[in-house]
């Protein structure tokens, strides 16, 4: 399979690169941002590009994510992380190609697989379809 992609890898144990779907007012409103471990942050229009994370973690803030749950203002409490980033601008993975993940702090405190409560979980590889991301 050929495609143009941009990869972004990091070696730092400590430091991964940061992923989540960005809900703030403003221009980069709906739109994946991506927190780079020097510091640089990007922004990806999800109907543009996709997303391919690889040796990733599913994080939480349980606090704020349980806060939420119970009625009180959403705030950015979720996010992956990833050793390796790549950005594709075409020949997207389709939906039928994974199982969704889902977090939905209103819905659950916490990122759903397949029905279970998988924060911290580990997963090789997931990619995003539009503003979802899905494991396979």
């Amino acid at each position: 399979m050929f495609y143009i992609c941009t990869v972004i890898k990091t070696n730092n144990i400590m430091k991964r690169i940061k992923v989540r779907f960005h809900l703030g007012r403003g221009e980069n409103f709906m739109k994946w941002k991506i927190q780079y471990p020097n510091g640089d942050i990007q922004f990806l229009n999800p109907t543009e590009y996709q997303i391919h994370l690889i040796g990733c973690q599913a994080k939480n803030s349980k606090k704020t994510a349980q806060r939420i749950f119970e009625g009180y203002e959403k705030v950015v409490c979720a996010w992956i992380l990833c050793d390796e980033v790549r950005i594709v601008s075409q020949q997207f993975y389709g939906e039928t190609n994974g199982t969704r993940l889902t977090y939905n702090p209103r819905v659950a405190p916490n990122w759903v697989f397949n029905g279970a409560d998988v924060d911290n979980a580990n997963f090789g590889f997931m990619f995003s379809v539009d503003y979802r991301l899905y494991i396979k």
